[in-house]
């Protein structure tokens, strides 16, 4: 049973389309000249708008799902299209006014501050953040990161005579035979390059709008601009640096060994970059599940054995189309759970094709789809969509952990650890890439006018840094634009740091599980209760974990990974 909620006002209808401008404009103009005169006048405008802003935040995201489904169907392209370019700049105006007038109202003091306190930091910020001029370069960077997902989705090759996707390949890194990897991994790095030109025309454009956004609101840099726009107020690029320093020091010996010792088990002198998914001891690849219904009921086993009120919520989710599990042609890469903000039930987007990576995928987004579902009585729209993100991905990553008991679920009790030991091995393969995407982005967007040549080098000298012991010799191209498969980079430039703090603090939240897993479940579910109620320091202490990514941390936390990958078989 889904937790009861009730809206926070009856200022619109169920038949309004959030899509239709023309039905919008006249209710947003009403909240913009409605007299205000007292708090309580206030605070039915912050409601009513609420409301409001759920509808068309909800028409976006199903439109958005609709065209991430589907990329291969003009029409829903179209829809998103028709949405970005006729809503979305009107929508950024007027909610602009609108925050101005609840900002600057004389009665905003009179609010509950307690309550307010994120909400009315978070419309500062956008007031000051906001220009008119901006909102046509927005949508241009919109329509240019539709398009880079649109030529991802269309990638396909052909593997001895089949067309595949390119997650659907992924399953064949993962066999023993070391000649079947190379070819499939030859195979999409090839197709991925036919693409590159297209990709780096469509990043030098994002690049040359953002620097062109943040210069118009005053920033020297986008970067700067980036961090005020994603409400970072309690960390700094310092600490970004801070968080590579630790990995450097702490995490990429650890990978490197770890790679070191799966060369020597393979009999080879150094991994090459299609021989680290495969099992080092010649075991077959783990198949956790056949096709998207099975992967979805054994899910359900495991939350029912973890704890009931999640397994009740993840039940919820068979229904009503939330789910998109498996992979298809003409359906764009990767995976995320999408906020349907009016009736509040989310949705999950996922490309399975059977490998133990799907489960971990499938468990992530079950965490977003839980922290969505457990909030979805906060009346206010902004506490319900804007949780930071470097809480929103401790809520997914957590489950990737707590599940470790029950993956007997999927396997047999080898294979089970097996399961294990490759989840952790891929946190110290996946700190040092978040540390590279991160540091990247810091280069990309403080070295303004830099060339493609120049931005190749930085990628290249972050990966000597962080890189692991894989031999990429005679693959200088493919090494070269191997960061044009991060899709973030594309379409939520600076959002990636934040899986790396979400990290640490999952880990924290196994470590408590470890110890007490009924305290550590219900802090869990306490603490994503709150939504963006709270300060990101506050969500994490709500979630008994502390909000540290600092080197110290870092060696803390990895001193624990390398205890529990000792006392797994290899």
């Amino acid at each position: 049973m889904l937790p009861p909620f009730t809206r926070a006002s009856d200022f619109v209808t169920d038949s309004l389309n959030g899509a239709d401008w023309s039905q919008l404009e006249p209710l947003y103009k009403q909240l913009l000249t409605r007299e205000l005169h007292c708090s309580k006048c206030l605070q039915r405008l912050i409601d009513d708008r609420s409301e409001l802003d759920a509808v068309v935040s909800e028409a976006g995201s199903q439109l958005y799902i609709n065209m991430t489904c589907r990329t291969d169907d003009p029409s829903t392209k179209q829809a998103y299209l028709d949405f970005v370019q006729n809503v979305q700049p009107d929508l950024k105006k007027v909610s602009f006014e609108l925050d101005r007038r609840i900002v600057s109202s004389p009665f905003v003091a009179q609010l509950d501050q307690a309550r307010y306190a994120v909400f009315l930091r978070d419309l500062r910020a956008a007031v000051e953040l906001y220009r008119e001029e901006n909102v046509p370069l927005e949508t241009e960077a919109t329509v240019l990161e539709q398009r880079y997902s649109e030529l991802c989705g269309a990638m396909t090759v052909n593997y001895r005579g089949e067309e595949k996707t390119l997650p659907q390949m992924s399953r064949f890194l993962e066999e023993p035979e070391r000649a079947v990897r190379e070819e499939s991994w030859r195979l999409v790095a090839g197709r991925r390059l036919a693409d590159r030109e297209a990709v780096e025309d469509i990043f030098d454009k994002l690049v040359d709008l953002r620097q062109r956004i943040a210069r118009n609101a005053g920033f020297a840099n986008f970067r700067d601009y980036a961090f005020k726009a994603r409400r970072r107020f309690d960390y700094t690029p310092a600490d970004c640096q801070a968080f590579a320093t630790g990995v450097e020091m702490h995490v990429v010996p650890a990978l490197r060994a770890i790679q070191k010792q799966k060369a020597e088990l393979l009999g080879l002198p150094a991994l090459r970059p299609w021989d680290t998914a495969v099992d080092p001891k010649g075991r077959p690849p783990l198949r956790p599940f056949s096709g998207g219904q099975d992967l979805y009921d054994r899910s359900l086993r495991v939350f029912r054995r973890m704890d009931s009120q999640l397994a009740d919520l993840f039940t919820a989710l068979s229904s009503g189309g939330c789910l998109d599990l498996e992979s298809r042609k003409g359906k764009a890469p990767g995976g995320y759970q999408a906020n349907r903000d009016r009736m509040r039930i989310p949705f999950i987007f996922m490309n399975a094709s059977g490998v133990q990576r799907d489960v971990e995928t499938m468990v992530h987004e079950a965490g977003h789809a839980f922290h969505s579902l457990l909030s979805r009585a906060e009346p206010l729209f902004a506490y319900r969509s804007d949780i930071p993100l470097e809480f929103a991905e401790v809520a997914s990553m957590s489950m990737e952990l707590t599940s470790y008991p029950f993956l007997d679920e999927f396997y047999s009790p080898a294979d089970a650890d097996r399961a294990r030991r490759n989840h952790l091995e891929g946190i110290a393969s996946i700190l040092p890439w978040i540390a590279t995407i991160d540091q990247f982005q810091h280069w990309i967007y403080t070295n303004i006018g830099h060339t493609r040549a120049q931005r190749t080098q930085a990628w290249l000298d972050l990966m000597k840094r962080f890189g692991g012991a894989v031999d990429w010799s005679g693959l200088d191209q493919q090494l070269a634009h191997l960061w044009h498969r991060q899709l973030h980079l594309f379409g939520s430039p600076f959002y990636y740091i934040e899986y790396g703090i979400a990290q640490l603090g999952a880990l924290q939240v196994y470590g408590n599980y470890r110890r007490n897993p009924a305290k550590a479940l219900t802090d869990y579910k306490a603490a994503l209760s709150l939504g963006g109620s709270k300060p990101l320091t506050e969500l994490f202490t709500a979630a008994g974990i502390s909000f540290d990514f600092s080197p110290a941390r870092i060696q803390s936390t990895w001193k624990d990974v390398s205890e529990t990958l000792a006392a797994l078989p290899a």
